[in-house]
């Protein structure tokens, strides 16, 4: 009878890359908020390896250059607010549903560390085709608050008058927080989001 092979000291490919993974979302982490509380310019890779320590080749390893490692933590918090779009668009209910769901998604991100470096830090310090992406997504992004609004004034649950200019200011106050809000703090991102949407819904819900 053959015996069972037994455990194997060698990991295999699916663990290998789960490992990766884990290792690669670290050192993204610890970048992001380094490039968020002291601006990218006055961090270096050095920083963030030491911060992990471990040496700076292994950063460039997992994700290449400093610039590389900017465009990945913007990617996150722009993909993020892109999914949130997606799935306020799915949502059930009125315009005005749709739209609130979205901003409270909206508030979350951004006071997390990718949403708020996505609010921190210039896309100049990309590379032409780097940057050309992060705007293409802020502009899918915009895009896609205002058509929430747009549905929202069409089905009579909203009333905007200048749905460019409204848009400016939720976004503009929902960002705000990224100065103020401190993770250690009493409440909850998701409560924060929730009471400033309410604030920001009211200036246009229909009256009467």
């Amino acid at each position: 009878m053959d015996t069972p092979p037994g455990p194997t000291p060698f990991r295999n490919a699916g663990e290998r890359e789960q490992e990766r993974a884990a290792k690669r979302d670290a050192v993204l982490r610890a970048a992001v908020r380094m490039f968020n509380e002291r601006g990218f310019h006055t961090t270096s890779l050095d920083d963030v390896a030491a911060s992990l320590q471990i040496s700076k080749p292994l950063i460039y390893h997992y994700l290449g250059a400093k610039d590389q490692v900017l465009f990945e933590c913007l990617r996150l918090g722009l993909t993020r607010l892109r999914e949130a779009a997606e799935a306020a668009a799915a949502q059930p209910g009125t315009g005005l549903e749709r739209l609130k769901y979205f901003l409270r998604r909206y508030g979350e991100v951004i006071m997390d560390d990718f949403g708020r470096c996505v609010v921190r830090t210039d896309d100049e310090a990309l590379s032409t085709a780097s940057r050309a992406k992060v705007r293409a997504m802020k502009r899918e992004i915009d895009q896609g608050l205002r058509r929430l609004m747009e549905e929202a004034v069409a089905d009579g649950s909203a009333c905007i008058g200048d749905i460019k200019l409204t848009t400016f200011a939720f976004t503009g106050a929902l960002s705000w927080t990224m100065r103020w809000h401190k993770p250690e703090g009493g409440m909850p991102p998701g409560e924060i989001a929730g009471r400033l949407v309410d604030i920001l819904i009211r200036g246009i819900e229909p009256r009467g």
